[in-house]
């Protein structure tokens, strides 16, 4: 296991801690306040290195990014992990592979069916944490759902940017993101995967990767929302039905509240309200 860390919201070479501007007695004081995000690399399936992200000391909650983006766009760039920490909660949060620092490994043996749901089972149970609440937005979403149908049992649970299609429908949104990445290098503005690729490009996925990684994932039982006892927050943009009815989500799980906050599929995580209704959520 590695770890590094860096100050919360800073930018900053792996393995230092960013420094504010200014000199002096200043940086010491700084450096003495800032909260620190620590960031550990552990083993998933076959050995693929998972890169898990810590903020904050109290009852665990383990954040589950979406498709194309990490711990660090997801979690931590718009507040929602400072908030959790704010709250008294240790914010652990895990880069999938091939998304944010953990490995992209380009070999299709490297993804046997449902792999992410395989290296979260060997991740999570090595963060030394006994009981934790589960979040997730989009693709993390269903991730905590394939979990718990596997046996998993968080406290609590949160799906954020789902509704129920993207979970018993995922083949019909995996040949859009599939189809995005056949025009990876000929897509121009104007077309409809233009702003998908775009943030693509932007967080550097590794295409090949990535194509290994949806055709691993498979689609969802409806009978797995039986499962999912535990009290649960449906929470999704107002203007946000890229994988379906949040509602009708809400409705089919046994113990679920609904909530809605500003914003579409790409943009109500990066609202204020987004990370603040799930802290409120679970501190309640």
């Amino acid at each position: 296991m590695t770890r590094a860390t860096h100050g919360s919201g800073l930018k900053g070479r792996p393995g230092l801690l960013a420094l504010p501007s200014g000199g002096g007695c200043a940086h010491n004081q700084a450096m003495n306040t800032l909260p620190t995000i620590t960031i550990d690399h552990l083993p998933g399936h076959g050995g693929t290195s998972i890169a898990v992200h810590r903020l904050g000391q109290g009852p665990a909650v383990i954040l589950l990014h979406g498709l194309s983006s990490s711990a660090q766009i997801n979690w931590q760039r718009y507040g929602t992990a400072q908030k959790l920490a704010d709250a008294g909660f240790e914010a652990i949060m895990i880069d999938q592979r091939v998304h944010g620092r953990s490995d992209a490994p380009t070999d299709p043996a490297a993804y046997p069916q449902d792999v992410m749901l395989l290296d979260m089972e060997a991740v999570i149970p090595a963060l030394g944490v006994e009981q934790f609440d589960l979040v997730g937005y989009s693709m993390g979403a269903r991730l905590c759902l394939g979990l718990i149908d596997r046996g998993m049992a968080p406290r609590r649970l949160v799906l954020g940017g789902m509704g129920l299609e993207g979970l018993l429908e995922w083949e019909r949104r995996r040949a859009f993101f599939l189809k995005a990445l056949d025009h990876f290098d000929t897509v121009r503005p104007g077309d409809r995967d233009y702003m998908a690729i775009q943030f693509m490009k932007t967080v550097k996925i590794d295409p090949v990767a990535l194509r290994l990684l949806l055709m691993s994932m498979s689609d969802m039982e409806r009978d797995v929302l039986g499962k999912i006892t535990m009290p649960t927050l449906v929470l999704c943009g107002q203007d946000d039905d890229d994988n379906g009815s949040a509602d009708a989500l809400a409705a089919a799980l046994p113990d679920a509240q609904r909530a809605t906050t500003p914003g579409n599929h790409m943009s109500a995580i990066t609202m204020p309200e987004f990370g603040q209704a799930i802290a409120d959520y679970l501190a309640a």
